[in-house]
């Protein structure tokens, strides 16, 4: 089984892979490759993890101008596909229309021998896709749904479809997962293991979500969306900065009230809890694995009093970080 990518204009090879052996093989191993990417496609990675019937693959890229791609592969996949961000395209006869996917949007794909056109939009291209053995996929599909028996008879006829006609909305737990399957450190069976679940728990969601026709409904503009959005990146990459909520709608050029309300009903939290919420996975993990003491990571959450965060952790966890060492 192999995928093949071409550069659109000039037709070099850009990336070859075979699959016969470490795609959709069953002796319980894993493997792993990273590939770094350089102008003039673009500056990035793509990191692939392969074991028995899973292929994930996650990239992260900066592109100074649009990308496009030609792609054939010679297998069927179910793909989760998540478009964390920029925009991305599919031109193929294997689909009665264009795939195109927008930022923090995601969905499921099955695709026979897929051969077409891919272009990207930057100027950043943040892309999690997992590809599933189709006979794999169909175990976790639930009976007697009309939307998953569509799916489902796709797959038996080789008919390369998506799972519902519209995208949905990435979810905060998604996010959570994915965000868990980047950064995973384990190593070998024990991190086969992880992903295993994790990907089970992330196609649960997913599943769920279209169970219940689940295009979200919003008030919010486009723009107002986006702005959300990167408050929610903003916090993320700066947990320990104090920023009260006024800071923060001024950094995205929208008001506290409008921040408040979008933020709430995207991510069904508040700024703050959300916020909140981070600092303590973060100090979890570091509890875990580091060697760090108490006050050193209080610091580095942006605690000033140790004494403050480990009430806030035990509140969050119902266990003193003191004692999460010795369990």
């Amino acid at each position: 089984m192999t995928l093949r990518l071409y550069d659109g204009n000039i037709g070099n090879i850009l990336m070859e892979r075979n699959y016969s052996g470490p795609y959709f093989f069953n002796d319980g191993d894993l493997q792993e490759c990273i590939t770094q990417l350089y102008p003039p496609y673009g500056n990035g990675f793509y990191h692939e993890i392969s074991f028995a019937n899973v292929h994930i693959s996650f990239g992260n890229i900066s592109l100074s101008n649009r990308l496009e791609l030609y792609l054939e592969s010679d297998f069927d996949s179910v793909e989760m596909h998540f478009t964390l961000k920029g925009k991305s395209k599919a031109i193929s006869g294997n689909f009665q229309k264009t795939v195109e996917f927008d930022s923090y949007q995601h969905n499921i794909i099955y695709a026979h021998h897929m051969e077409g056109r891919m272009e990207f939009e930057g100027p950043e291209m943040y892309l999690f896709e997992i590809n599933l053995a189709p006979e794999f996929f169909k175990k976790f599909l639930p009976e007697h749904s009309g939307l998953f028996e569509l799916f489902r008879n796709s797959i038996e006829r080789q008919n390369s479809a998506l799972i519902q006609t519209e995208h949905n909305r990435i979810t905060q737990e998604m996010y959570h997962i994915l965000n868990d399957i980047i950064h995973c450190n384990r190593k070998g069976t024990f991190k086969r293991i992880y992903l295993e679940a994790k990907v089970s728990e992330l196609l649960l969601l997913q599943l769920e979500q279209f169970f219940d026709n689940g295009i979200l409904p919003s008030s919010l503009q486009k723009k107002d969306i986006e702005k959300m959005y990167a408050v929610r990146d903003y916090i993320m990459n700066n947990l320990a900065i104090d920023n009260s909520l006024n800071d923060l709608a001024h950094l995205v050029g929208t008001n506290e009230f409008t921040l408040k309300k979008g933020f709430k009903e995207l991510f069904g939290t508040t700024v703050f809890g959300f916020w909140n919420d981070l600092k303590m996975e973060q100090a979890k993990r570091m509890l875990l694995d580091s060697d760090l003491n108490i006050s050193e990571i209080s610091d580095s959450i942006g605690y000033k009093n140790p004494r403050h965060f480990s009430s806030a952790f035990k509140r969050k966890f119902n266990i003193l970080p003191s004692k999460i060492r010795n369990r």
